[in-house]
C-alpha cells in the first residue's frame, strides 16, 4: 500500500489561515507584478520577450515537425467531420496568444516568465529525452496499448498498490497520451512538460499564464499572504511557479495523486516558501471544509470520467470559502472555436484521451451550477478554455 497517500508536507514558515479580506493598510499593498523598474526598461524587456518566445516556438515547432516525419498518423475508427484549419491559421493564432501574453505583462498583470530565456543545454536535454521516448509512444499508439501501467506497473510500485481503489482509481491507471509509465514514474514527470510544449508548439506556458489575469483581479484588493490557493492535479508544478513568482507570499497547496509528479513539483517550487504538498485524488482530498480562497484546475478535467468531474466540483465547493474563486483552464470544447472542432475530435483518438470526447461536449456551466458554483467569464486562449466561477 502507498504509505504517503494523503500526506501533507508543510513549509515550516508557511502562514496559517487568516482572513483574505480587503486590504486594510498600505503595508498590505502588493507591488505591481511587472515592477516599476521593468516598466522603465520596457523596450529591452519586449525585445527579450520576443527573443525568448521566438526561440521557444522555433525549437518546439521544429520538434513537432520532426515528430510528424518520424511517426504515422492514426486512422480514426470513424470519420471525423472536417479537416481543421491549415498551418498558417494555427501560426497566426499562436502569434495572437503570444501578443496577448506580452500585453498582459506590459500592463503589469503579471511578470515576464521567470525562465524567459531557457538555458540551451536544458532545452537540448529535453529534446533528446523527448525524441528518445517517441518510438515507444508510437508503438503504443498504433498497437492501441494504453494499459501498461495497470498490467505491468512501473517500479517501485508493487501490484498491491494497484489493487485498492483508495490508492489509485482504475480510471487513473492508464498510459494517457500513450506516454511511458502513465503518471507513475520520475521519467514520465521529466518528459511531460516537454511533450505538452511540443504538442502546442511552444504555446502551453502562455496558455497557462492566461489564468493569472483573473487571479490578479481577485487578489488585487486582498492580502495575498492571508489568502490560500489550492492547485488540483498540480502535475509537476509548472503553473504554480508562475503563481509564486508573482505572489511569493501567497500560501499555495499543490495536490496530485502521482508521487513522482508531486516530487517534481516539490523540486520546482523549492525557491519559494509558503508551499504545501498533498498526495491525494482531486475528488477526495481529505482537506478541511472552507479552507481555500482560490482553487485552480489546469488541464485536469479532460482527464477525468464524467462522474469524477461531478465529484471534483463537489469537492471544490466544499473546500472554497464563501465568495471564493474557482479558476479553470482546460482544452477547448466543441463550439468554442469552430475551426478547431475537427482537431478536438482527432485529439481524443490520436493521443489516448479516453474522457476527452465526453469533456468536449459536457455542459460545464450546468455542472458548476449544480455543484453550487456561479459561472463567470469564459475566454479562449489558443487551444485552451479559461473559465472562472465563484462559490455562492
Amino acid at each position: 500500500m502507498l504509505s504517503n497517500l494523503g500526506r501533507v508536507t508543510i513549509d515550516a514558515k508557511a502562514p496559517r489561515s487568516q482572513s483574505c479580506g480587503s486590504m486594510s493598510s498600505p503595508d498590505d499593498v502588493r507591488p505591481d507584478p511587472a515592477g516599476s523598474a521593468a516598466a522603465r526598461r520596457r523596450p529591452a524587456l519586449q525585445a527579450a520577450y520576443a527573443l525568448g518566445q521566438g526561440a521557444r516556438v522555433l525549437a518546439y515547432w521544429g520538434q513537432y515537425a520532426l515528430s510528424q516525419r518520424l511517426t504515422t498518423p492514426v486512422k480514426p475508427k470513424r470519420p471525423i467531420e472536417g479537416s481543421g484549419p491549415g498551418l498558417p491559421y494555427v501560426i497566426r493564432d499562436l502569434r495572437d496568444l503570444l501578443e496577448r501574453d506580452w500585453r498582459n505583462i506590459e500592463a503589469g498583470l503579471y511578470r515576464p516568465p521567470h525562465d524567459l530565456i531557457e538555458a540551451p543545454w536544458r532545452a537540448l536535454a529535453g529534446a533528446r529525452r523527448y525524441l528518445r521516448d517517441l518510438p515507444r509512444v508510437e508503438q503504443r499508439r498504433h498497437a492501441r496499448r494504453h494499459d501498461e501501467v495497470y498490467r505491468a506497473p512501473p517500479e517501485p510500485l508493487a501490484p498491491e498498490d494497484l489493487a485498492n481503489e483508495g490508492d489509485y482509481p482504475r480510471y487513473y491507471l492508464q498510459n494517457f497520451h500513450y506516454q511511458t509509465d502513465g503518471w507513475l514514474s520520475a521519467e514520465s514527470a521529466e518528459l511531460y512538460d516537454h511533450q505538452v510544449e511540443v504538442l502546442f508548439v511552444g504555446g502551453a506556458d502562455a496558455m497557462r499564464r492566461q489564468a493569472l489575469v483573473p487571479l490578479e483581479a481577485f487578489l488585487r484588493s486582498r492580502r495575498s499572504a492571508h489568502c490560500r490557493l489550492l492547485d488540483l492535479g498540480c502535475g509537476t508544478g509548472r503553473f504554480l511557479t508562475f503563481v509564486k513568482d508573482n505572489w511569493p507570499r501567497l500560501p499555495v497547496t499543490a495536490l496530485d495523486l502521482s508521487p513522482a509528479y508531486l516530487e517534481a513539483a516539490r523540486r520546482r517550487l523549492a525557491p519559494w516558501r509558503a508551499t504545501e504538498f498533498v498526495q491525494a485524488p482531486a475528488e477526495k482530498t481529505g482537506l478541511p471544509d472552507a479552507s481555500f480562497d482560490v482553487i485552480t484546475a489546469v488541464y485536469l478535467f479532460h482527464e477525468l470520467p464524467p462522474r469524477v468531474r461531478v465529484q471534483v466540483l463537489t469537492e471544490v465547493t466544499r473546500l472554497l470559502r464563501p465568495g471564493g474563486l474557482f479558476l479553470f483552464v482546460d482544452s477547448l470544447q466543441k463550439g468554442d472555436h469552430a475551426p478547431y472542432d475537427p482537431l478536438l475530435d482527432y485529439f481524443s483518438v490520436a493521443f489516448h484521451e479516453p474522457y476527452h470526447s465526453s469533456y468536449v461536449s459536457a455542459d460545464l456551466e450546468a455542472l458548476l451550477r449544480d455543484a453550487g458554483l456561479e459561472p463567470g467569464s469564459v475566454d479562449r486562449a489558443f487551444f485552451s478554455r479559461v473559465m472562472i466561477a465563484r462559490k455562492r
